[in-house]
């Protein structure tokens, strides 16, 4: 599917993605930045992913791992850093969270630093149980 919004657009076709712009937006994060070529194309392949646009540049990209009936865990969302500040990224969390395939699941996402855009969308945090655990490695 596609979305417009002015000059932009956003698409959940995978093969629309550009893999050389989503690794350099990822190496600028902090979370991603040590992410190989190939583990971030994995990830797309087996992932719901959305590209934003602007023209023919990728500037954005969210991906969501799901099992399309209980869960969804939105991640690496990001828009380059010029293009902030523009409401990209409530657009970007709007359509991504409305996708008719994961609109009726339970969606989660983790955030160090954006819980006031993700909170735009509708996420709280949440307290208490249950624990969110992790088993090494951590890249």
């Amino acid at each position: 599917m596609r979305w417009q919004k002015d000059k932009y657009l956003i698409d959940d076709d995978p093969s629309s993605i550009n893999l050389e712009v989503v690794v350099e937006l990822l190496r600028k994060s902090h979370w991603a930045k040590h992410r190989t070529a190939d583990t971030v194309k994995r990830s797309i392949l087996n992932s719901l992913c959305f590209g934003l646009y602007n023209g023919d540049s990728q500037i954005g990209f969210a991906r969501v791992l799901t099992d399309y009936a209980t869960y969804a865990i939105i991640l690496d969302m990001i828009i380059a850093e010029e293009f902030r500040g523009k409401g990209l990224g409530n657009w970007l969390m709007e359509v991504v969270t409305n996708h008719f395939s994961i609109n009726n699941t339970r969606q989660m996402l983790w955030t160090s630093t954006a819980q006031g855009l993700y909170e735009k969308s509708g996420f709280t945090q949440l307290g208490g149980k249950p624990v969110v655990m992790a088993k090494p490695p951590f890249p």
